[in-house]
């Protein structure tokens, strides 16, 4: 690769770390084409997958400020950039490596900070955004309609109390 092919891969590589919220490094020996544009339909819009030289991604890594692949850039090496939601990608990566045992999870990074395998799996065993999204309006709404019985709730005791006695003053002044 001529010096200026390689500035320029290493700028185009800067680019996508700073452009993506989220990276995971995977090893894909023994995976086949086939298998490569599988897993790249698989990230479908979340992500983009890419077979990456180890120097120059390092060297990429390092401009974008990117510690989270120190010492693991070895071996065939792709890159998941993730630009969408993360635990969508890190659900279709789980799932595709999980069929296809060829795929080995390095590594990632999420929002700058380092991930390891294990927080990886992590992130993919959380549900989609739009779930956990469904769950919170729930909670608020249940804590609303408590808040609104608490609220209510003196002044119904208070009217219940009031016909009460209204109720008592009638009987007493009927006898």
């Amino acid at each position: 690769m001529a010096r200026t092919d390689k500035v320029a891969a290493v700028a185009e590589l800067t680019d996508r770390f700073r452009g993506s919220n989220a990276g995971v490094l995977t090893e894909y020996r023994g995976l086949t084409v086939s298998q490569l544009k599988e897993l790249r339909r698989t990230l479908g819009e979340h992500a983009t997958y890419a077979v990456v030289k180890n120097t120059l991604t390092s060297i990429a890594a390092k401009e974008a400020g990117v510690d989270a692949f120190d010492g693991q850039l070895s071996g065939p090496t792709a890159i998941a950039f993730v630009t969408g939601d993360a635990v969508a990608a890190a659900k279709g990566l789980r799932d595709f490596a999980k069929a296809n045992p060829a795929l080995v999870i390095k590594s990632g990074y999420l929002e700058g900070k380092t991930l390891t395998v294990d927080e990886i799996k992590q992130l993919a065993d959380l549900e989609s955004r739009e779930v956990l999204l469904a769950k919170l309006a729930g909670a608020i709404k249940a804590s609303l309609t408590n808040a609104a019985y608490l609220f209510n709730a003196p002044l119904s005791q208070a009217v219940r109390t009031v016909d009460a006695l209204r109720a008592k003053v009638e009987d007493t002044a009927q006898d």
